[in-house]
């Protein structure tokens, strides 16, 4: 298990769907993203970890133009 401060990572075993109001690049957060008001919408039971998206897949969303994406 690594530590970043009081975040640890963990081996993933759980997939969740995760909802959020906008996203943009953070040099904050070691992911390198930032999500707007970010929540669990459910837990996909019926999914496996191989399946589940990616942080790069979440990177993908990020606007190119320097904007906040919001969803409407």
């Amino acid at each position: 298990m690594q530590r970043f401060g009081p975040v640890r990572s963990v081996t993933p075993h759980h997939v969740f769907e995760i909802a959020f109001e906008g996203i943009a690049p953070s040099k904050r957060h070691k992911s390198g993203v930032a999500t707007r008001f970010p929540r669990i919408i459910r837990w996909r039971t019926d999914k496996p970890i191989e399946e589940a998206n990616t942080l790069d897949d979440l990177k993908a969303l990020i606007p190119t133009d320097g904007t906040f994406l919001k969803e409407e």
